[in-house]
């Protein structure tokens, strides 16, 4: 090879670089921009000594002697996403990386959830799910909590149950919405895989009322179903799953007064996890605080409870805090 894109030579140094070194590289891209250096990792499997210099030069760091073939491959690839973004989304971005394909809606990209789901009106729920298991998860959850009730319990099923569609599927759907759009966009389109997994992505990113609402409705149709989505999804009461350094720092900055209100009701091993990984200070203002709380209304319990889950899956997505689920393998000391 000669001349490498900008892409390749990204791809290059971090193939270079020191395993802790790339993750922590890895950490700071967006997840689209993890997937397109990961799609250039997985094409690059042997590189020359010569262009591997080459690329390493263009980021001032040309080393002295003889450079080694850069490896690429898949499981290079896999092994820095998992460890920058999770096993979990890691296994997302790494398939679509794999197809060699952008998003087939990337083309709705700036269209605002309302207009979205204005646009989305009248389609059948699978349709509709197949649109959603496409964009960013937050995206989903906004256009997910512009649908009626009834229409988004049915989208929500549809994504769990979808399982992989056709690059023919997709090319059609998105041929339709372009013609409504007006857009015009790459025919292009890769696989795929709905499931639960994208559900509970969407809604862990919904606000507390849609996630209820929506687990509730799914429980009346699916009992099954719904108890499946919540095995994956973290909840306030698993707080008690946390290491004591990760509930230190979900804790850390978190207002003393909902704290108190997310205490209301819980059980006591919750409420020994929070007292033992809070400051003695912030333990005596939680104390004072709890005597002074009187009847609590459960909308504002629920509220506060979500606010702490909330900062829990904003931690794990970034990698400073692990989850421990509970169909993960334990470590070993």
């Amino acid at each position: 090879m000669s001349a490498l894109t900008d892409r390749q030579t990204a791809a290059v140094v971090l193939m270079n670089l020191d395993r802790a070194q790339a993750v922590e590289v890895m950490r700071h891209l967006s997840e689209a921009e993890a997937e397109a250096v990961a799609a250039e990792i997985i094409a690059l499997h042997e590189l020359d000594a010569a262009t591997t210099a080459g690329a390493l030069g263009a980021f001032q760091r040309i080393a002295a002697g003889q450079l080694p073939p850069a490896r690429g491959g898949r499981d290079v690839a896999a092994g820095l996403l998992e460890a920058s973004l999770g096993a979990e989304r890691a296994s997302a971005v790494l398939g679509r990386a794999s197809n060699g394909a952008g998003p087939s809606f990337d083309f709705l990209s700036d269209a605002e959830p309302e207009q979205l789901a204005t646009l989305l009106d009248g389609e059948l729920p699978q349709t509709v799910a197949l649109v959603l298991a496409h964009l960013p998860a937050d995206r989903a959850a906004a256009v997910l909590a512009e649908l009626p009730d009834s229409a988004r319990t049915d989208v929500a099923q549809a994504i769990a149950t979808m399982g992989t569609a056709t690059q023919e599927a997709i090319a059609i759907v998105a041929d339709t919405l372009r013609t409504r759009t007006g857009v015009f966009a790459s025919r292009k389109a890769p696989e795929t895989l709905g499931g639960v997994e994208p559900l509970v992505e969407i809604i862990n990113r919904s606000d507390a009322g849609i996630e209820k609402a929506l687990l509730e409705s799914i429980e009346a149709r699916d009992s099954a179903l719904a108890e499946d989505i919540r095995s994956r999804m973290f909840t306030f009461n698993d707080i008690v799953k946390l290491e004591d350094r990760d509930a230190q720092r979900v804790l850390r900055g978190t207002d003393i007064r909902a704290l108190a209100l997310a205490l209301k009701g819980a059980n006591q091993a919750i409420v020994d996890v929070i007292r033992r990984n809070v400051s003695e200070r912030n333990r005596e203002n939680l104390d004072q605080e709890t005597q002074s709380l009187g009847p609590a209304r459960m909308s504002q319990v629920e509220e506060a409870r979500a606010e702490i889950v909330r900062t829990i899956r904003a931690l794990e997505a970034s990698g400073d805090i692990t989850v421990q689920r509970s169909d993960e393998d334990e470590y070993v000391y």
